[in-house]
């Protein structure tokens, strides 16, 4: 229930006559912005209430525009004498009731109480409350602020030690993207090879392959958990295949079982792009460990952050200190400045480092929260009957749920999720498009592809990302859920008036 309200005179938009018809409704809707109006009898009593719900279930119904108010207005309706104290009132606010009457002796409505506006929501913000400020400035107090120092260590040694592999099979890197070609060049896949991809994914899974001189094949998605669909790899194997890019989406773990079946049996590399999927696990394993090869973000909407960063993980040992020299422009551990191969400089800071550490060991409360945050959108948004599905985990996994994301009906289409962002974002939470399928965007447009990826296609032009940041609390989730189901309902009775005025127009 809403604790935060505002108490108003009587506003006299947000009443009209019995006498009225459907389309006033939609005309003082649009004007008060409340979503919801009145009806009054001939002596101002108030009898009824119509919200943009009821419009758009009065012309499924088969109502037209000029039928009478009464027909479609709710008589149930909440609202309190005008001597219940205001605070008892606004107990009653949610994100079902945004406005409650307060009526005189004879039911006439004098004032009114409604959500006070939302405070801005952004779609995420990192978490920053433990020791992330001490141990920066312990580190520029050392001096050390490069990529010399012990936090580079201490970070990779923390977090080997939360995802479960050996102490040394943790490289920082300096971000994401370059975890991702550092894996590749470490495992030896470049020129000649193809590597399996999925089409819905962030575009560095692809740029990784190219800048290694690979080549991905693009395959579809799985229509709901919307990761790489293990049949479609299948399809997609070639004899020059050589490594598979499973990407956890959003926090949801691959079908790694199957997918490794498939590695195994054509004798594949599996390199896993966990840049989403920090504290995901399935059957009982971290997220980037099943493979020979995992990489991490940590870019600063992620679970943990260190502004710009990443990690590698390795299962075996020989291909990690591989790896350690290429991080280091190839050169010899034991010789400075006499380089073994060509490498590159992708080392992470001591100063990221040492926020690294801080948020690694707040993971699990992150991690918590981020659950938690996922169950109270379940919760409250289970009932939209314009979703196709919400976010669950598959068979033997835990989901992180980096992101929530909300998969809407055919009947929305990609204008319509634009207009309840644009909606979403006039009341100040910022709700976001998923990604683009790669195969769609011109800077791939030369690359193989198997199949149809219809999945991706759908998939991205109908889904919505909720705000996702760990720290967001009760009444944010709460006000959150209020604009997305108010923005969904006007949508689609915007929808169901201009396709009845279609109607009558033909």
């Amino acid at each position: 229930m809403a604790s935060h309200h505002n108490l108003a005179k009587w506003d006299h938009r947000l009443t009209i006559s019995c006498e009225q018809s459907v389309n006033a409704v939609l005309e003082a809707l649009t004007a008060t912005g409340l979503r919801v109006v009145f009806v009054i009898d001939k002596r101002g009593k108030l009898i009824g209430s119509v919200s943009d719900g009821d419009v758009r279930r009065g012309i499924l119904a088969g109502y037209q525009l000029d039928s009478s108010v009464v027909t479609i207005m709710n008589p149930n309706f909440i609202s309190f004498s005008n001597k219940v104290l205001e605070a008892e009132v606004g107990r009653h606010l949610s994100d079902r009731v945004n406005v409650i009457p307060i009526l005189d002796s004879v039911g006439r409505p004098t004032s009114f109480v409604s959500r006070k506006a939302v405070k801005y929501i952004p779609a995420a913000e990192p978490s920053l409350n433990g020791n992330e400020m001490g141990y920066v400035v312990d580190c520029i107090e050392s001096g050390w602020i490069s990529s010399q120092g012990t936090y580079v260590r201490a970070f990779e040694e923390a977090f080997a030690n939360y995802v479960g592999i050996p102490k040394g099979h943790a490289l920082t890197v300096c971000n994401g993207t370059v975890a991702l070609q550092l894996a590749l060049a470490a495992l030896r896949i470049g020129p000649g090879d193809e590597v399996i991809v999925p089409d819905l994914t962030f575009a560095a899974t692809l740029n990784a392959v190219l800048h290694v001189g690979a080549e991905p094949v693009i395959v579809d998605v799985h229509p709901t958990n919307l990761t790489i669909a293990p049949e479609k790899i299948k399809d997609a194997i070639s004899d020059r295949t050589k490594a598979i890019i499973p990407v956890h989406l959003y926090g949801q773990m691959c079908e790694m079982q199957d997918i490794q079946d498939i590695a195994h049996s054509k004798n594949l590399v599996v390199l896993e792009d966990a840049a989403e999927a920090l504290g995901s696990r399935f059957a009982g394993k971290h997220a980037g460990t099943l493979g020979q090869a995992g990489t991490f973000s940590f870019f600063a909407n992620k679970l943990i952050t260190t502004g710009e960063g990443g990690m590698v993980v390795f299962k075996s040992k020989e291909i990690a200190d591989r790896a350690r020299i290429l991080r280091d422009h190839g050169m010899d551990p034991s010789q400075r400045y006499w380089h073994l191969e060509a490498g590159y400089n992708f080392r992470m800071t001591n100063i990221q480092a040492a926020i690294g550490l801080a948020q690694i060991e707040r993971v699990q409360d992150l991690l918590s929260s981020k659950i938690s945050l996922a169950r109270a959108y379940s919760d409250r948004l289970g009932d939209l009957q314009h979703l196709l599905f919400l976010p669950e985990e598959i068979p033997h996994s835990i989901h992180s749920y980096w992101a929530y994301v909300v998969l809407f009906k055919n009947d929305f289409s990609a204008d319509d999720i634009s207009q309840i962002i644009a909606i979403m974002l006039e009341n100040n939470v910022e709700a976001r498009p998923i990604f683009f399928p790669m195969h769609q965007m011109p800077a791939y447009a030369h690359v193989k592809r198997v199949g149809t990826c219809s999945a991706s296609d759908t998939a991205s032009s109908q889904a919505i990302a909720l705000p996702s940041s760990p720290s967001l609390n009760a009444e944010q989730i709460e006000d959150i859920c209020f604009v997305f189901r108010s923005a969904v309902n006007r949508v689609s009775a915007e929808k169901l008036v201009a396709g009845q005025s279609r109607t009558i127009d033909a």
